[in-house]
């Protein structure tokens, strides 16, 4: 990644802040874009004292001028673009019965909308520099997680969607990355929305055991210098891909059970 000029959404936390610094560790210069411009503020600093050549702008990815304004932004001040991570995303917690359709909405903009968008302005510049797409996306993008029918539908969206991408682009010299964390210690189920559309507060999961968002991004860093078109992180993870292809009926009984232990689990 020396040199390499890297978009990053949803930098300002968790995943995001970890592929930051992780893609700055292997030498990239970097443009992060997330809604908190206080945090992002905060990140540059700390990487421009490292002294990683680093540009921020408050982006909403739900918003296409936004997204566009980013990309705009990279290539005004870099002159290119190698590497575009999508990464900005948000969780919902609540039965589909009981939840407002404006919050599945506004998962899908996030999630999916955020990444065509700027994918989409992206494009361009990564065909002409053979550069790689990367979208983090989710094990809920291969297997339906009850209680978060917005975030699995999102997931299933924007996994659908880059396939697409890697095909069309296939002779041009694009990588496409798919990358699916499992459960990963981050701030994603404290801000996950409830079925009013307000934050659910403190995660519901315990985190102690799960994979950390630094070794996360490790592990997506890998990918990308590999030029890897798929990776499923934590053995959980891949368990339940593979088993979902053979024993769909067995997961669906398996994967309700596991959901239903969570404290105040919307569903028994």
């Amino acid at each position: 990644m020396k040199d390499k000029i890297i978009i990053i959404t949803g930098a300002s936390s968790g995943i995001g802040k970890a592929l930051a610094f992780e893609c700055a560790g292997r030498g990239a210069k970097l443009c992060l874009g997330a809604r908190d411009g206080e945090k992002l503020t905060m990140i540059r600093e700390r990487l421009k004292e490292a002294g990683t050549e680093v540009i921020i702008l408050k982006t909403d990815v739900t918003k296409k001028e936004d997204c566009r304004s980013l990309v705009e932004a990279a290539v005004s001040h870099f002159g290119r673009v190698d590497i575009l991570i999508n990464n900005a995303g948000i969780s919902m917690r609540a039965l589909f019965e009981e939840v407002d359709l404006d919050v599945i909405k506004k998962v899908m903009d996030t999630n999916f909308w955020g990444t065509v968008y700027c994918t989409k302005f992206s494009l361009p510049y990564l065909i002409r520099s053979g550069g790689s797409l990367v979208g983090v996306s989710s094990v809920a993008g291969y297997k339906g997680l009850p209680g978060r029918a917005g975030y699995s539908a999102s997931k299933f969206a924007m996994q659908g969607f880059l396939e697409v991408i890697r095909i069309e682009n296939r002779r041009k010299g694009v990588h496409v990355l798919i990358a699916c964390p499992g459960f990963t210690a981050s701030n994603i189920r404290n801000t996950a929305l409830a079925k009013d559309g307000s934050q659910q507060g403190e995660s519901p999961r315990d985190e102690t055991s799960m994979m950390t968002a630094e070794e996360v991004a490790q592990h997506i860093c890998h990918a990308i210098e590999k030029r890897k078109h798929r990776i499923t992180l934590t053995l959980q993870g891949k368990m339940t891909v593979w088993l979902n292809k053979f024993c769909p009926g067995f997961m669906d009984r398996l994967v309700y059970n596991h959901m239903a232990k969570e404290p105040d689990s919307p569903f028994r």
